[in-house]
């Protein structure tokens, strides 16, 4: 059984997870610190080039100091848990569901997050002992699937992503996701402070920690 219940503890009641996709290493940490400043305590950077990994790094080391949590993503083979171990990360996020990718993470200290997007995926991740899972592509999965899929399985906890912004984020969560990933609305200004109402904040930047 691998066991990822510790993103609840992770989460911490916060909604939102960051994603930072191939915008390098300086965007990458300046956009991170955007999220943190906003309540966003957990940041994803899939990694598909060297330079993302670079990044990875670089964020994951900036998050150690200010005690956040930073995580790979786009993990799809072996390697690529390797190079998420490397660069510091401490869980990792599939598009799809791959029980080696699952296993290898666990077997790395890495906390698994795969994809799902159909029962049976829903089904077989959570005998495998996996109760939070990413719907993807959640904007094409849409809101009635996360309803449809509390239903029959009440203990999974989905993280949303896959065209997720300020706008339907909340659609999401009252459908029942748990979490939802963002990514270029942390670059819209238009977006923040809709973001930072779901997130229960002012808006304004919060000190490191809180």
């Amino acid at each position: 059984m691998i066991d990822n219940s510790e993103f609840s503890s992770i989460f911490g009641g916060a909604p939102l997870m960051a994603i930072l996709r191939g915008i390098g290493v300086e965007r990458s940490l300046a956009v991170s610190a955007t999220a943190w400043d906003l309540g966003i305590d957990v940041v994803e950077l899939p990694i598909q080039t060297p330079d993302d990994v670079e990044a990875l790094r670089a964020v994951a080391a900036a998050g150690r100091e200010r005690g956040k949590v930073v995580g790979a993503g786009t993990v799809v083979s072996r390697e690529h848990v390797r190079q998420a171990v490397e660069a510091g990360a401490h869980f990792t996020v599939s598009p799809g569901f791959d029980l080696e990718v699952v296993r290898a993470s666990s077997e790395a200290g890495l906390l698994p997050l795969p994809g799902v997007a159909t029962p049976s995926e829903v089904q077989i991740a959570l005998k495998e002992g996996l109760t939070w899972l990413k719907a993807f592509p959640a904007s094409v999965l849409g809101t009635e699937w996360i309803k449809a899929m509390k239903g029959p399985f009440p203990e999974a906890k989905f993280v949303t992503t896959g065209g997720m912004h300020a706008g339907n984020a909340g659609e999401f969560l009252a459908a029942g996701a748990r979490v939802v990933a963002v990514g270029s609305a942390l670059e819209d200004p238009s977006q923040l402070p809709k973001l930072a109402e779901l997130l229960g904040t002012s808006g304004q930047p919060v000190p490191a920690g809180q």
